[in-house]
């Protein structure tokens, strides 16, 4: 399986969970990090297409049964007023357009495959019936980025259901990390359980579905 976004948090905390349960673990990030067990460090800029198209290449050949992606970033949270039209396209760029070009650098790795999966980590932060629920954060660009990665899972369940590729988006809940900080209330290793469950049973069935880590659905 291969995982971008892997250094730190929830990202680090799936690939030691797919590594103590066997799996070969490609776990991709931007600098330098070293990995215990069966979990290979792979570099990966997700805001370079020229980064992601260098890991296509470097992985041609190799069968990847799973793509979790993890990596993402929330950008500015100060609302309409500081809304930055530089900082608004990067988060798209990482949360949203990314993910598109990693499913289509690797869509023959993930042919190969047996299990073929496609795991967006996204949020209900980007639902539009329960994203502004429970919070007013003014993070524009974040809400907007995962409402896109919503659809473009949606569209990659459609492009890929002739070919048996599994594509879901995942809410990990308001998880304990550097992004979610001190006061979230899910731990990492609560979600990313709950994430990897969801992962391993996914079918067909469940393509283009948005669920949370504890297996609720998650309205549009």
């Amino acid at each position: 399986m291969l995982i971008t976004g892997a250094s730190r948090g929830l990202g680090r905390e799936l690939a030691a969970l797919y590594a103590a349960d066997g799996w070969r673990v490609i776990a991709c990030v931007r600098g330098e990090a070293s990995f215990e067990g069966a979990i290979e460090a792979q570099s990966l800029d997700v805001s370079d297409p020229a980064s992601i198209m260098a890991l296509g290449r470097a992985l041609e050949g190799v069968a990847i049964d799973v793509l979790i992606n993890n990596a993402g970033i929330r950008g500015d949270t100060g609302g309409l007023a500081t809304l930055d039209s530089d900082d608004f396209l990067e988060v798209m760029r990482v949360n949203a357009l990314a993910p598109l070009l990693l499913a289509r650098a690797l869509h023959a790795n993930l042919l190969a495959g047996e299990r073929c999966v496609i795991a967006n980590i996204s949020s209900r932060a980007g639902s539009l019936a329960e994203g502004t629920l429970d919070d007013d954060d003014g993070d524009y660009a974040y809400r907007c980025s995962k409402a896109a990665l919503n659809m473009a899972t949606v569209k990659l369940a459609q492009d890929f259901r002739k070919d048996g590729i599994t594509v879901l988006s995942l809410h990990p809940g308001w998880v304990r990390t550097d992004m979610g900080g001190g006061e979230a209330n899910v731990p990492v290793a609560t979600s990313a359980a709950g994430l990897k469950a969801i992962i391993d049973e996914a079918d067909m069935a469940d393509s283009g579905g948005f669920c949370s880590y504890d297996g609720r659905r998650i309205s549009w």
